[in-house]
């Protein structure tokens, strides 16, 4: 063994128990040989006396780099020693008197060797070496050996070259198409031949090279000429394998791999059609069994579902009446066994079997009346879908206790049947009542299944007729036709045996609120529907997860059905007097009531209940009242016994106060507005003494932040219902919130004052001017933070939290602006922040990275102008606004920010907000008159380096009265400036 033998090994060596150093040295050894003009010979050579595997790798694949990277700096000598010597080793020839070993290695070693001389192929064929494959041919009488050798190059070839299952470059596309033309022209028939009498030969004694060899053919019949295997000779051949019983499984399934490559051969779709008459693919039906791991019944599978395919594809392309005719009964013939297949083998991914389906489906819709065969075949399409729907058994626990491996299954399963569900739908359309029949009986059967599979077959029915119900319009549901009714009154009244499990129990009560609207026409059927909801198959179901979802949708059920329920609210609210008095007795705050609101949701469903105007006063109060008051008590006890609570009790009774905070919140959606102070103010009187207890949470846990989130949006909710009654309460309210606020809960506090404006106005104006001067000084300290950081250690959760307040000021400064409140920034406490608030609002609408943002700006700006500014001659209401808007606003905003190469043009929202800047000069023009022109053309524009005539023309368009006009000259006024910067002025 030499120097190089050893270091490729060393270099090869994965053991571990060789020094680092000394494999480093191996391989850096092997790469110096590699740059040796003479490494092309060291590789031959060593290939012909070598019988080391890792030697012989080495040698390959070094080649094989040589070859693609020096090829064209090669000599035309070293060039025909290769070819020669390459070509030698595969057709087991004589290297200078010496026989080379390297076809006797294993198969990896064969594969790089084929790579090698697919790598000269596509230098050289067929301008260099035209005769590489009719020089091939003679040598596979050698036997098996060269045989296998010479499949395994065309192998390489499709790998390296033809298929265009891998991406390819242009260059290589053009080289594929040149040698693919070449072949056609000169050898393809040859190997064709070859390849018959190959099979023919060694059909009995030696069926593994069979194997290779039309595994090798099936690659090729996609670009070669169709007629030389779709013929009297090779067909027969072909389906003589397939249906051979002595046979091996693997010649049997290739033989199949060649007719679905014949199959599925592009051309011309009559002639396709007349191809796949003349198969008589029926005669390999048989070889389906249920034995679908065989691999045979697996390639068998794959030929008739891709078949069944491309006659669709010929029905769908060919017009005449005869091929319609002709397709549609090999049609008939195929899908039988195709939906078998699709039942009980294992498919190829490479098949979709809705795809085809789908296609199936689309054709049914253009006949009309369907045949009895055509229902029967949808009536299958229909069993398809309920198999691939259903889940494996051996993941019922997991699923139904939601582990790790439920919940994959769980996700992977709803990916995989929202196209099953199209497909359904689709077939729904098509044929509603074998549909409804369909999942009528399906509902029957699954009921009636063994308990083994029960679980599944009744989640796969019931999931059926959920999508069913998404699919079909609010009439057809309210009309109720077909079979619905029927469906209906089966769900609502059927106890399934396996009711316990979550995913049956969870997609019953899900179908149940899909058919709502059948049930709002069809009122006979709410006491089914309540029974649902209320006993153990919904609220009180033993799984946390359904009664979870269960108080969701039975809320849901309730908003929907409302004014329809009256008759029953004794009966409903009985039933849930268990799960209201988890949240109204002293003990709620347990276990299982951390970071869960379910409650939430009972609580929304008794107010919308009661809370209708259907339900008389004296009952609604009563009502109102059982909930109200213990909810009430439990959180003035705990605010009464604050101060004697232990570090273990408080975070127990701040969860439970939280609890009911959320609860009263819920209950109170169900109360309009004219209710509680028109029509029946008794019952908004009992709302203001709950707020009134609520308040005090604020005095008595101040630091609180997850109670004064609640207590916030409870006044939200009181906003909205008590109206303007709620006034008394809210100077104490906003004083205590504002009182411990942080940024993050002054938001929340902006965001309440936002509503209150939007829906009261200057109703608001004496509680804003009290609040105002706090707000502002504590925002505009807390965001100058903001001004002074930049770069990445500015992303901190500080700065984030400040900078949505900071946007969350601007929104509030708008809103004050837009309701006619613009007086609060000019009462006496609030006058101080003034100059501060225009310098904060003049640098945003300049420079902020948000443009909406500074569109709001502007248009604040622009209010103000319009609030402040009687008339051009007018007494000036806010002494030094005028001149700030003439000569900073006006200068930096309308002039100097849409100078900047960073206002683009091309944006939408820039063109948005460059419309207010537009709007904003021809408000200043209107407000100002030409104290406001003057300055600009003289003062602005000359520092823009304007031209006279363009001034001059922007003076006559401000004082045109066609706005577009003067936006549109502004735009090309501004284009024209950026063009005329000669660098000497930088815009700011």
């Amino acid at each position: 063994m030499d120097d190089v033998e050893k270091a490729i090994l060393i270099s090869f060596d994965e053991s571990g128990a060789l020094d680092a150093g000394l494999k480093s040295q191996a391989v850096n050894f092997c790469q110096q040989i590699k740059e040796t003009p003479s490494i092309c010979s060291l590789c031959i050579e060593k290939l012909c006396f070598c019988k080391l595997v890792q030697v012989q790798f080495w040698c390959l694949q070094t080649l094989q780099e040589v070859i693609r990277v020096r090829y064209g700096s090669m000599s035309l000598e070293e060039k025909n020693f290769i070819r020669k010597s390459v070509f030698s080793m595969v057709c087991l020839e004589r290297i200078d008197d010496k026989v080379c070993s390297v076809l006797e290695s294993p198969a990896f070693i064969k594969n790089k060797l084929a790579q090698v001389l697919v790598t000269l192929i596509y230098f050289e064929y067929p301008l260099i070496w035209s005769s590489v494959f009719v020089d091939f041919l003679p040598h596979l009488s050698k036997g098996t050996v060269v045989i296998d050798m010479f499949s395994r190059v065309l192998n390489a070839l499709d790998d390296e070259l033809i298929c265009l299952d891998y991406p390819r470059t242009s260059e290589e596309v053009a080289i594929a198409a040149r040698v693919k033309d070449a072949m056609r022209q000169q050898c393809v028939a040859q190997i064709v031949r070859a390849w018959y009498d190959i099979v023919s030969t060694y059909k009995n004694s030696d069926p593994e090279i069979c194997t290779t060899v039309l595994d090798c053919m099936s690659r090729y019949i996609a670009w070669i000429d169709i007629g030389l295997i779709a013929n009297d000779v090779f067909i027969p051949l072909l389906f003589e394998f397939i249906l051979v019983d002595g046979l091996s499984e693997q010649l049997r399934g290739a033989a199949a791999g060649c007719v679905l490559a014949v199959v599925s051969k592009r051309m011309d779709a009559q002639s396709k059609l007349s191809l796949l008459k003349s198969l008589q693919i029926t005669r390999v039906f048989g070889l389906i069994s249920d034995d679908n791991d065989s691999e045979l019944v697996s390639r068998v599978a794959a030929l008739i579902t891709g078949y069944a395919v491309e006659v669709l594809e010929c029905s769908k392309r060919l017009d005449s009446q005869d091929a319609k005719s002709v397709s549609m009964e090999l049609l008939d013939e195929v899908l039988p066994t195709v939906f078998y297949v699709m039942q009980n083998c294992e498919m190829d991914a490479a098949f979709s079997i809705v795809q085809f389906l789908s296609g199936y489906v689309a054709t049914m819709k253009t006949l009309s009346p369907l045949q009895e065969k055509q229902m029967l075949h949808l009536g299958q399409i229909l069993e398809v879908i309920r198999t691939q729907i259903r889940y494996d058994p051996i993941y019922r626990n997991n699923l139904d206790i939601v582990d790790k491996i439920g919940m994959e299954e769980e996700d992977r399963m709803a990916e995989f049947r929202k196209d099953l569900f199209v497909l359904l739908r689709s077939v729904g359309r098509v044929a509603p009542e074998v549909t409804q029949i369909f999942i009528r009986n399906s509902l029957t059967s699954a009921i009636a299944s063994s308990s083994d599979r029960n679980v599944e077959e009744v989640e796969a029915a019931l999931s059926l007729l959920y999508a069913l119900g998404e699919s079909m319009s609010d009439e057809a549901m309210k009309a109720g036709t077909g079979l619905l009714s029927e469906l209906v009154t089966n769900l609502l009244s059927t106890r399934f045996p396996c009711h316990s499990n979550r995913l049956v129990a969870l997609v019953y009560l899900e179908t149940i609120a899909r058919y709502m609207k059948f049930v709002q026409e069809n009122t006979q059927y709410i006491p089914l529907v309540l029974a649902a909801f209320l006993d153990e198959r919904g609220i009180h179901h033993p799984n946390i997860y359904v009664s979870r979802r269960a108080t969701y949708l039975f809320m849901r059920v309730v908003k929907l059905l409302k004014s329809k329920l009256v008759p029953f609210i004794e009966t409903i609210l009985q039933n849930l007097q268990d799960v209201v008095a988890r949240v109204t007795s002293m003990n709620f705050a347990s276990k299982e009531s951390a970071g869960s609101e379910d409650g939430a949701y009972i609580f929304e469903a008794i107010g919308l209940l009661i809370g209708m105007e259907d339900v008389p006063l004296g009952k609604q109060s009563d009502y109102l009242s059982s909930l109200l008051t213990p909810l009430c008590q439990q959180v003035e006890a705990t605010l009464l016994n604050a101060k004697a609570l232990s570090p273990e009790e408080s975070p127990l009774k701040v969860a439970n106060i939280q609890q009911i905070i959320v609860a009263i919140n819920a209950l109170s959606k169900g109360f309009s507005e004219r209710l509680v102070t028109a029509s029946r103010p008794a019952i908004g009187h009992m709302f203001k003494q709950t707020l009134d207890v609520l308040l005090q949470i604020l005095v008595v846990f101040p630091k609180v932040e997850p109670l004064r989130t609640k207590v916030l949006s409870f006044i939200h909710r009181m906003v909205d219902t008590l109206g303007a009654s709620v006034f008394p309460y809210l100077p104490k309210a906003l004083e205590q919130l504002l009182a411990e606020s942080e940024p993050k809960e002054m938001v929340d506090f902006l965001v309440l004052l936002n509503q209150l404006i939007c829906k009261f106005s200057t109703l608001v104006q004496d509680i804003l001017e009290e609040v105002f001067p706090a707000i502002a000084g504590r925002i505009l300290s807390a965001i100058r933070k903001v001004a002074d950081s930049s770069g990445p250690e500015a992303n901190t959760e500080e700065i984030r939290e400040l900078q949505e307040l900071q946007k969350t000021l601007y929104t509030f400064l708008h809103v004050i602006t837009t309701h006619d409140l613009s007086s609060v920034f000019l009462s006496p406490k609030s006058r101080g922040y003034l100059n501060s608030i225009m310098q904060l609002l003049l640098h945003t609408s300049c420079h902020h990275k948000d443009i909406l943002t500074r569109k709001a700006c502007v248009q604040i700006f622009i209010r103000l102008i319009k609030d402040w500014s009687a008339s051009p001659f007018g007494e000036e209401k806010v002494p030094g606004f005028r001149s700030f808007m003439i000569e900073t606003f006006a200068t930096n905003c309308c002039l100097y920010s849409v100078l900047d190469k960073s206002f683009e043009f091309t944006d939408a929202n820039t063109l948005i907000l460059f419309g207010e800047i537009v709007l904003a000069q021809k408000v200043m023009y209107e407000k100002f008159g030409d104290d406001f022109l003057v300055h600009f053309v003289s003062k602005g524009f000359p520092s823009a380096h304007c031209p006279q005539n363009l001034a001059e023309q922007y003076c006559q368009k401000l004082k045109g009265s066609d706005m577009k006009a003067l936006r549109s000259f502004y735009q090309l006024l501004i284009e024209n400036l950026r063009l005329q910067q000669n660098g000497s002025h930088v815009f700011r």
